[in-house]
Order: C-alpha cells, then sequence, then structure tokens
C-alpha cells in the first residue's frame, strides 16, 4: 500500500493500513527542507514541526504489529517492512516510481489539495493501470465525474494489453473520499449512542460493543448478532465456558461469529454483539406543508384567529336577528348583514326600526373588522418572509443535539442528524457559513452569534439539551463552548473536534475526571477518516473494520448480480459460522422487469431515494436473493476470501486473477 499526503491523516492511514489489516506501507510525505506550497511556515520551522512528527511516526510504526504477530489462523503473516517513509516534494512520476507503484495494490492521495490529487491520481493510472485508487477531494461532484474517467481509463488499459480475463479478477477501482462525508455518521453516532466507533452501511448505524457474561438463566440484552465470543476470565473456572473460546489452531482466543448453538452453550463468557444505533428520544416534529410554504397554525396568531372567530359570530348573530325580527330568510339576512358590515348597503331611513338598528350594529361590527384584517394582512406577510429566514429554538425543546459549527464538516453532521430525526440546534458566529443555507431549507433552528459570548448557548436551550458536539475549527472554542456548557448542565454528554492529540488527549482525561458521570469524547476528523480510506484501500466493497482483540472482522457489501455465491441463495445458505454472516439486505431496488425486445435492462434507484436496508430477522433466514439486492456481510479475512474463491472458481470462462488482493488479505 501506498500512502501520500502532507497532513496527519496520512500517518493515521498508514496506522490504521498496518494495525488493522496488516499491510506494508509505504508513506510518502512532502520534504521538511523545500516545502511543496507556499502555504508552508519558513523551512526552519518546518523542519522542527516536521521532523519532529517524521520522527515520532517512524519510531512507532516501525515496531512490529501485535496483531499480526500474535493472531493465529486469520490468514496474514508478518510483513518484512511495516512502514517505509519517503520524502518527496511532489508526488511526481519519480516518487511514484520510487514509492513502488508499479507493484502496489492500493494509492491513497490524501494531500489537503485537490488539484495536486488528481494530478497525482492522472499519474498514478497511467503507470499502473490495474492500480486501486482512493482519491480525498472535497468537491463531491467533481469526485464523482473523476471516479467515472478513472475507471475507464483502467478499463481501455486492461483491454489495451490483452488480458482483459485478468482484469475481472484485480480491483482497479477509484474510490473518492471527503473528510466531512466520512467522519459524519461518527459524530451522528456519538450524539445518539456517545460512541463514534459507528460503520454507516446501506442507510444503517452500527456499533459493536462488549458485554460481560451473564448468570445463567437471566436473558442478555438482545443484538442483531454476536460478532464473537470472548475467552473466559482468569477467575472463571476453564469447565464451563472454556471448551467454547478455543479457537480452531487450538490457542485459547476469541470465537469469532458463532452460530446460534455456539452462543447458546457459552453462557459464561462474554459477547461481543453488533447493534443498529438508533434515536429512541423525542423525534422532529414535522408540521409544515410539502414544499417550503409556512406552517398553517402559523399564518395568524392566536389573538388574531380569535378576534376573527369573534367577527364572524357577530356576523351571524346579526343574521340570526335580522330573520327573527323582520322574517327574512336566512341567507337573505345574512347577505343584507354583509352588505351593511361592509358600508355598500343602502341606508334604511324608510325601514322599521329593527331594522335600523341592526344597520348601525353592522356598520359598527365593520369598523373592527378593518384593524383585524390589516393585522392579518401583516402577520400573513410577515410568516411567509420568515420562512426563507433561520428560525428560532421552539419553547419546550428539550432533549435534542446542540450543533456548534456549520462549517465543512458540521454540515454533513447536520444532514445527518436531520435524516435520523434527531431534534438539532445550530450555533454559528458567521452568517455567510456553508451550513446556513441547509439549516434555512431544512427549518433548523439556528442561533447566530459568538458561542464565547454570554447568551448565546442558552439561547439554544443547552440546560435542556442532550448532547453538544462542538465542530468548530479552533480547538479553543470548542473547549470554552464546552466546559461552560458542562457547568450549566453537568451531565451533558459532550463531543469535541480538537486538532492536536496530546491536547485532545488532556482535555478528555481531565474532563472525565471532574464530570465522571457524564460522557465526554474528543476526536480529531483524521483519526474518524482514516478508517474509511484504509477500508477503500482494501478493496469498494469493504466498509469498515471490527478489532476482537488480536483479531479483525470486516464489514463488507457486495452486489449480488452476476455472484455465484449469493445469486439465487438463501440468507441461511450464505451462513458460514466462524466466517461469514449475513447482516442485512438492500431490497429497494425493484424486481427486475420481463426482457423486452431491446432487452433493456432495469434501472436501479440513485442512491438518494434507497430505503435503509432491511435486517436479516426482518427478511428471515428463507429469503432468497434477488439479482438486484446488496448484501451486508460481516466476515473474517478468510471468509471473504473464500466468497470470492467461490465466485471466480463458479464463473464461466473467468480465469484466476493475478493480483487478488482482495481474498487474500
Amino acid at each position: 500500500m501506498v500512502v501520500c499526503g502532507d497532513d496527519a491523516l496520512a500517518h493515521r492511514l498508514a496506522a490504521e493500513l498496518r494495525d488493522v489489516y496488516g499491510e506494508r506501507v509505504t508513506l510518502v510525505v512532502p520534504s521538511a527542507q523545500e516545502p511543496h506550497r507556499p502555504r508552508i511556515p519558513p523551512p526552519a520551522r518546518a523542519l522542527g514541526r516536521a521532523g519532529a512528527l517524521l520522527g515520532r511516526v517512524s519510531a512507532a510504526m516501525v515496531r512490529p504489529s501485535p496483531l499480526l504477530s500474535e493472531a493465529p489462523g486469520d490468514g496474514a503473516e508478518p510483513p518484512e517492512e511495516t512502514v517505509r517513509i519517503l520524502e518527496a516534494a511532489q508526488p511526481d512520476d519519480a516518487a511514484l516510481t520510487e514509492a513502488g507503484i508499479a507493484g502496489a495494490g492500493a494509492l491513497a492521495l490524501v494531500y489537503d489539495d485537490d488539484e495536486l490529487n488528481i494530478h497525482a491520481a492522472l499519474r498514478a493510472r497511467r503507470l499502473n493501470p490495474r492500480l486501486r485508487l482512493v482519491i480525498r477531494l472535497y468537491n463531491r461532484k467533481l469526485g464523482q465525474h473523476l471516479e467515472e474517467l478513472l475507471d475507464q481509463a483502467a478499463a481501455v488499459a486492461a483491454l489495451g494489453s490483452g488480458d482483459g480475463g485478468d482484469a475481472e479478477g484485480a480491483d482497479a477501482s477509484t474510490t473518492v473520499l471527503s473528510d466531512a462525508d466520512t467522519v459524519a455518521p461518527a459524530l451522528a453516532g456519538a450524539a445518539v449512542a456517545g460512541t463514534s466507533k459507528v460503520i454507516e452501511a446501506d442507510g444503517l448505524l452500527l456499533r459493536a460493543v462488549e458485554r460481560t457474561p451473564v448468570s445463567p438463566g437471566q436473558p442478555g440484552e438482545p443484538g442483531l448478532c454476536t460478532l464473537a465470543l470472548l475467552p473466559a476470565s482468569a477467575g472463571e473456572p476453564a469447565g464451563a465456558s472454556g471448551a467454547a473460546t478455543v479457537s480452531a489452531a487450538g490457542d485459547e482466543g476469541p470465537v469469532l461469529l458463532p452460530d446460534e448453538a455456539a452462543t447458546a452453550a457459552a453462557t459464561g463468557c462474554g459477547t461481543v454483539v453488533l447493534e443498529t444505533v438508533s434515536y429512541t428520544g423525542r423525534p422532529v416534529r414535522r408540521r409544515w406543508l410539502r414544499g417550503r410554504g409556512a406552517p398553517l397554525t402559523s399564518l395568524f396568531s392566536r389573538r388574531l384567529r380569535w378576534s376573527l372567530a369573534g367577527v364572524v359570530g357577530a356576523v351571524l348573530a346579526l343574521a340570526v336577528a335580522s330573520s327573527l325580527t323582520l322574517g327574512e330568510d336566512p341567507v337573505h339576512a345574512v347577505y343584507l348583514s354583509l352588505l351593511d358590515l361592509f358600508a355598500i348597503n343602502d341606508p334604511a331611513l324608510h325601514d322599521p326600526a329593527p331594522r335600523k338598528v341592526l344597520q348601525l350594529l353592522s356598520g359598527l361590527t365593520g369598523l373592527l373588522l378593518l384593524p383585524v384584517l390589516v393585522a392579518a394582512a401583516f402577520e400573513g406577510l410577515g410568516t411567509f418572509r420568515s420562512a426563507s429566514a433561520l428560525r428560532r429554538p421552539p419553547r419546550g425543546l428539550s432533549g435534542h443535539v446542540v450543533l456548534l459549527g456549520l462549517g465543512k464538516v458540521g454540515t454533513r453532521v447536520l444532514a445527518r442528524l436531520h435524516e435520523m430525526g434527531i431534534p438539532v440546534v445550530c450555533i454559528e458566529g458567521d452568517p455567510e457559513a456553508r451550513g446556513i443555507a441547509l439549516a434555512r431549507r431544512l427549518r433548523v433552528p439556528t442561533v447566530l452569534g459568538d458561542v464565547t459570548q454570554e447568551g448565546v448557548l442558552e439561547a439554544a436551550m443547552i440546560e435542556r439539551a442532550a448532547t453538544l458536539l462542538a465542530l468548530t475549527s479552533e480547538d479553543t472554542t470548542n473547549l470554552e463552548a464546552s466546559l461552560y456548557a458542562r457547568s450549566v448542565h453537568p451531565r451533558l454528554r459532550v463531543t469535541l473536534r480538537l486538532f492536536d492529540d496530546r491536547f485532545a488527549t488532556a482535555v478528555y482525561r481531565t474532563l472525565r475526571a471532574a464530570h465522571p458521570g457524564a460522557l465526554t469524547r474528543s476526536r480529531s476528523v483524521t483519526y474518524l477518516a482514516a478508517p474509511a480510506f484504509a477500508g477503500a484501500m482494501m478493496g469498494r466493497e469493504i466498509l469498515g473494520a471490527i478489532p476482537v482483540e488480536r483479531r479483525v472482522l470486516l464489514i463488507a457489501r457486495f452486489a449480488v448480480r452476476g455472484h455465484a455465491g449469493l445469486e439465487g441463495r438463501t440468507v441461511a445458505e450464505v451462513l458460514r459460522p466462524g466466517r461469514l454472516r449475513v447482516l442485512a439486505v438492500d431490497t429497494s431496488a425493484p424486481d427486475d422487469p420481463e426482457p423486452d425486445a431491446a432487452g433493456a435492462a432495469a434501472t436501479p434507484p440513485p442512491a438518494e431515494e434507497r430505503t435503509p436496508a432491511r435486517l436479516v430477522h426482518e427478511l428471515g433466514d428463507d429469503y432468497v436473493l434477488r439479482p438486484q439486492d446488496r448484501v451486508l456481510l460481516v466476515a473474517t479475512r478468510q471468509g471473504l476470501g473464500e466468497l470470492h474463491a467461490r465466485n471466480r472458481g463458479t464463473a464461466a470462462g473467468a480465469g484466476p486473477g493475478r493480483d487478488d488482493r482482495a481474498s487474500q488479505v
């Protein structure tokens, strides 16, 4: 694996590839003596900071990984060299060649410069058409076009070289990721469940939790599935659960992906259970009409509605009195009362006295109606004007999430929380921030102001909130807001975005010691984004990894169509205890239509129109996987390798690939 970058994400990604996936990594970083961009600090200062960072990374990464040296039976061998650091001012042809791009399995370009990443990706695709590319871009539309371009270039190069059959076995895909998009699910999970170790897959938020053994006869907490059975503790006798915690290699360790019988038999073992993260608090009350109009109840205020009701009652009373005293038809009496009300009827000079009195009363009611109509016009106009303005926090709001900062990351988190139906109140000091337009469109309550000033957090009702997400780009601002919020609400759940690792560690320990009864999380964007980039480097279908002691389970997504190990099989037939398990199935795609004369295939729905995947317990083990479905799997490395091998072994006319890294990791 080759990683090219100029910030902390590159180092995090290299460590993730080594520790979790056991890969050999070449880390290409800019030269400390020759800054490659003008905005880099002067050479002396850059040498001090970058040199120390490279020294720490080298010392931390060269030592052998416990995951590789002690994990038996997972098919991974200790690498000859864990991380090799290469200094290069630019990721040009010479630097990529020296990094071994010709024989690499994947390349990650994570520079903080879209143009630099694009140029390097084009060079890398030309040097090695079979290379798997992972590119960091902030422009999502440009990223989609770049994916199509580079994938097409890889296909053309494979056809031109005459190894089209071999190219089917290799994964020369291109994946474009953004920091903000990848960390949004983790931060949303921190707001909902108090943890950022969350994997997003097909509309689901999944997390792995470790549970202590339960006493015999007591039911355990329900979960999506049991990922692992942990070994018995030292204080427990080995007779009850020791046999269930012996691996196939003969060493005591966790049993991965056990079946129901093994789970039921291991009553004295701790377990690692996969759960779905969901919001259980008060949902967002959506009382708005479709479109962007105003709510029906806010067109007129309560006092104005009572005034209009009084005028209508007075008109009806006058009509009834006119019908009773003058003997007129009720409809005609209402008509005359309205004419008198609007002062467009002739004076009742020669009519009886009751008619004259009723006409005077109708005129007086008309005078009272005039200011009511003017007030209704102004209120209605103000309501429609405020429909495009920022909404204020409603009264009685509680259990909500206070989101501080509507920048690049905060905007993605706001969209994710709104999709989950979680009430949010935003705080932003810049009226022109990127997320202000989204908050206005979603009608999310927003407070404009400096959070360090008094009264801003109170305006967001922090004393009744459940979580504070401090996501601004300034560490001191996030810390100050968190400390003040804790002084107002001591048990408030706080998640901080902090850039400096040492500062984040000190803040986390101090807040945890000062408020032991409240949850505190301090994370950086690079820390949360690195697993997503590492999973993309291992293959487009890999969504994330779940470490279980010294082993690892992979969360993967596969398209059923054309996959011999999945298409036409039931969920129970796909199950491989200890190696592979189906978690959920995306069934949002419609059934394939009958083949017509043109042979047109069914067009799958866009990603934004897909519904969340359905869990296995909702479908049942007898559900037959359709070609248009997508399955979500949890598997060991060996399980994924067998799934790939079964597909290639039964595919007609498909030869073995020369570089099957996805099935051999």
